[in-house]
C-alpha cells in the first residue's frame, strides 16, 4: 500500500460520529482473536542460499520470520522457486501462485465472458493512447504536448483499475524505464486517486470490527486524508484512550478485479518472454509473478500489522526513527488501524526548513536508517516514495505504509558489505564480481570489459549529489529535498563502523581482508576507517536533523558517545593467539621493510585514545584469557590429530 497516516496541507474537516449516516450493526464485537494472527513467527530469518558461505549469523538479534510455507495449498511454480533460490530468502506464507490465481480466476461463473471483456476494454483503451502517441510522433508534436499526454496516461491507468494504478505507482520509481516528466505525473498515483463513498468505508470498517463506528471511535474525518489504488485512509480518534489514530480502508470488492487483471497480465507474458529477455534480460512472466506476489501481500492487512511490528522491534533503541504503533484490536483483513504519524511531507522542502529541521541532517538520519534496513536488519522498506517518509518536528525520519516491505538474505547483506568495501579499496574487479553475485549480471558474464568502466564510473560519481545517482527507491530517501546531497558520506563511515565493531564472524573476515593486501597490512586504510567509523558516532550522538545552540553543541559533545572497540580488541587478541595465520600476518605488519612500524602504531593509539578506556578493555581481555586457553587447546589438539593421520 501506498497510503499515508501522516498530515498533510489542509486539515481534514471534523465530523462527529453521532452525525453519521450509517447503519448500525448489530451482530457483536469482533475479538483481537479473530483476526488471522501472524505475528507468530518462529524460525530465524538466518536464511542462505546454495552458495551462501559458513559465516555464522550476527549475534545482535534480528526479527524472526514466519515459516516457510504455501498458504494457498498449491505447489508454487518452478520460476517462483528459482527466484526464491537466487534470493536467498524464504518467502513467508506465500499468497501468490500461476496455479493458484489462474483457478481462481477460471472456477468463479462466468469467468469467460468477464475475462474477454476485460481483456478487450484493456486493449482498446490502451490502444487508443497508443494511437495517440504514434500521431504526436508522425505529426512531430510529440515533445510538446508531453505534459498533456502524461496526465492522460495517469488518468487512463485510474481509469483501467487497482492494477493497472498499482504497475503506474512502480513505474513512477524507475527513471531508467519511463522519462521525468511522465514520472512525476505518475508519482500522483501514490496518495491522490479517486476515492470511493465514505458509507461504503465505514460500512467495511464496520463489518471488519464487528461494532458500531460511534463505540470505537469519537470522531472520524468526513474526508479522506489520502487515497490510492487499494484503499484509503481516515483520521479519527479512539473512544477508549482519546488518542488519534489513522484507519486505512480497503477498497470493496478489489480481490477478484486483481485476480482476473493478474491472470490477463501473466497470459500476455507468456507471448512475450522472447522479446523480454531479448530487451531486458529476464522473464516477463517472473516479472508479472513478481508484481503480483506483492500486490496479493499489499491486500492482507494483517501482514502489514506483522511488518509494521517487525520495523517496530528493529527501531527501538533508535531516537532518529519513529514507527507509527498499529492497534491489532481495531484492525483486521481490510482495515488497519495506527497511530496518527503528525509529520511534514517529504516532498515539502520549504515546510521541514521552517520546522527548523537541518535538511542535510535529516538527510543523513534516513540514509542511516535505510542502511540499517539494507545491511543490518535484512528488512526494509519496499515503497519509500516520499508520499511514505515524513520529517517529525523532533528530527525523526517517520515510516509509514509498510504493505510493501522486502527482505535480504544474510549473504546478500554481506555482498553489498562487501561491494562498499571494495569500493573504499577502488577494487573494481570485485565490484564486478559483486554484481554478478547480487543477480545484477548473468552468472558466467565476463565482467572484464565492465572493470574499465565501473572504475570510471564510480570516481567521477564519488563526491557527486544523489541526482547523480538512481538511488530512488533504494535508499528510502527523498531527494526532492537536496539533490546534491553526498550519499557516499554517510555510506561509508556507517559500513566503516559496521567492520570495526560488529561481532559478525562475516564481517571480521570482511575486516581483514580490508586490512590486508597482496599479504600487507595496511595502515593507512585502518586510519581511514577508525575516521569514517568515529565519524559516524559522533554524528548520530544526537540527532543531526536538528539545529542546535552552541550550548546545545556544547552538551552534545559532553554526551557524545564512544566508538566501542572492545569486543574487536577481544576478538583480535582471540585471533592472535589462536590463528597462526594471522599472528604472523600481524607480526610481519610490524617489521615489513625490515622496519617496525612502530610510528605508524602510534598514529592509531592517538586516534582511539579519547575512545577506548583502556583499563576495562585490558580487563575484559583477561577475563576472556580462560575461553582463550581452552580454545587454544582444542585448535592444538585438532592440529596434532590431524599430523597422526597423515
Amino acid at each position: 500500500m501506498e497510503l499515508c497516516t501522516a498530515s498533510v496541507s489542509g486539515s481534514a474537516q471534523w465530523s462527529r460520529i453521532s452525525a453519521f449516516d450509517c447503519r448500525t450493526r448489530s451482530h457483536g464485537y469482533a475479538s483481537s482473536s479473530s483476526w488471522v494472527s501472524q505475528r507468530r513467527r518462529k524460525t530465524s530469518f538466518y536464511v542462505m542460499n546454495a552458495a551462501s558461505t559458513g559465516a555464522l549469523p550476527p549475534t545482535k538479534k534480528l526479527i524472526p520470520r514466519t515459516n516457510v510455507r504455501n498458504i494457498s495449498g498449491d505447489k508454487p511454480s518452478s520460476a517462483l522457486e528459482q527466484l526464491d533460490i537466487e534470493r536467498g530468502v524464504c518467502i513467508p506464507f506465500r499468497k501468490y501462485t500461476p496455479e493458484m490465481v489462474r483457478n481462481r480466476v477460471l472456477g468463479s461463473r462466468g469467468s469467460v465472458l468477464s475475462l474477454a471483456s476485460r481483456g478487450v476494454e484493456i486493449i482498446w483503451k490502451l490502444g487508443l493512447y497508443w494511437s495517440a502517441l504514434m500521431y504526436d510522433f508522425l505529426v512531430g508534436r510529440d515533445e510538446e504536448i508531453v505534459p498533456f499526454r502524461a496526465r492522460q496516461l495517469r488518468n487512463l491507468l485510474c481509469d483501467l483499475g487497482p492494477s493497472f494504478i498499482k504497475a503506474g505507482q512502480v513505474l513512477a520509481n524507475r527513471p531508467d524505464i519511463i522519462r521525468e516528466d511522465y514520472m512525476n505525473e505518475l508519482c500522483i498515483l501514490q496518495d491522490d486517486v479517486p476515492p470511493f463513498p465514505n458509507q461504503v468505508a465505514f460500512s467495511i470498517i464496520e463489518e471488519e470490527l464487528g461494532q458500531p463506528l460511534e463505540r470505537l471511535f469519537s470522531r472520524i474525518s468526513s474526508r479522506t486524508i489520502a487515497a490510492a489504488s487499494l484503499g484509503q485512509v481516515y483520521r479519527a480518534t479512539l473512544r477508549e484512550t482519546g488518542e488519534d489514530v489513522a484507519i486505512k480502508v480497503q477498497r470493496p470488492g478489489i480481490e477478484p478485479i486483481i485476480y482476473r487483471d493478474l491472470f490477463l497480465f501473466r497470459t500476455l507474458a507468456s507471448f512475450l518472454n522472447g522479446i523480454s529477455l531479448q530487451k531486458l534480460g529476464c522473464n516477463a512472466e517472473l516479472i508479472v509473478d513478481e508484481f503480483g506476489e506483492k500486490l496479493l501481500e499489499e491486500l492482507d492487512y494483517t501482514l502489514e500489522a506483522t511488518n509494521i511490528e517487525d520495523f517496530l522491534e528493529n527501531f527501538k533503541d533508535d531516537p532518529t526513527v519513529k514507527i507509527p504503533q498499529v492497534y491489532k484490536q481495531y484492525s483486521g483483513s481490510r482495515v488497519l488501524v495506527m497511530e496518527w504519524i503528525d509529520g511534514i511531507r517529504c516532498t515539502d522542502p520549504q515546510a521541514i526548513k521552517e520546522a527548523g529541521i537541518d535538511v542535510e541532517g535529516f538527510l543523513t538520519v534516513g540514509v542511516s536508517a535505510a542502511l540499517r534496513q539494507l545491511l543490518e536488519f535484512g528488512l526494509f522498506h519496499g515503497d519509500p516514495h516520499p508520499g511514505n517518509i515524513f520529517a517529525m518536528r523532533d528530527g525523526r525520519i517517520a515510516y509509514v505504509d509498510f504493505g510493501n516491505v522486502a527482505v535480504l538474505s544474510q549473504q546478500n547483506k554481506q555482498i553489498l558489505i562487501d561491494a562498499v568495501v571494495h569500493a573504499v579499496n577502488e577494487d573494481y574487479a570485485e565490484m564486478a564480481n559483486d554484481f554478478t553475485r547480487l543477480g545484477f549480471l548473468a552468472s558466467g558474464t565476463d565482467v572484464s570489459p565492465i572493470v574499465p568502466a565501473l572504475e570510471a564510473i564510480w570516481q567521477n560519481s564519488a563526491g557527486k549529489g544523489l541526482a547523480d545517482f538512481n538511488f530512488r527507491s533504494v535508499t528510502g530517501i527523498c531527494f526532492t529535498l537536496q539533490p546534491d546531497f553526498k550519499f557516499l558520506e554517510v555510506a561509508y563511515p556507517y559500513v566503516a563502523k559496521r567492520l570495526l565493531t560488529d561481532p559478525n564472524p562475516a564481517l571480521r573476515e570482511r575486516l581483514i581482508q580490508v586490512l590486508f593486501k597482496d599479504g600487507l597490512f595496511q595502515w593507512k586504510r585502518l586510519e581511514n576507517l577508525i575516521v569514517l567509523a568515529k565519524e559516524n558516532v559522533s554524528k548520530m550522538s544526537s540527532n543531526p536533523a536538528l539545529k542546535k545552540n552552541s550550548s546545545q553543541i556544547e552538551r552534545s559533545r559532553q554526551m557524545e558517545k564512544k566508538l566501542d572497540l572492545t569486543d574487536t580488541i577481544k576478538d583480535g587478541a582471540r585471533l592472535f593467539l589462536i590463528d597462526a595465520g594471522i599472528r604472523r600476518q600481524l607480526i610481519m605488519a610490524f617489521t615489513e621493510d625490515s622496519k617496525l612500524h612502530v610510528e605508524e602504531l602510534v598514529d592509531v593509539y592517538r586516534l582511539l585514545e579519547d575512545q577506548i578506556d583502556i583499563p576495562s578493555v585490558a580487563l575484559e581481555v583477561i577475563q576472556d584469557l580462560p575461553s582463550v586457553a581452552r580454545d587454544l587447546m582444542l585448535s592444538w589438539s585438532d592440529s596434532i590429530l590431524s599430523d597422526r593421520q597423515y
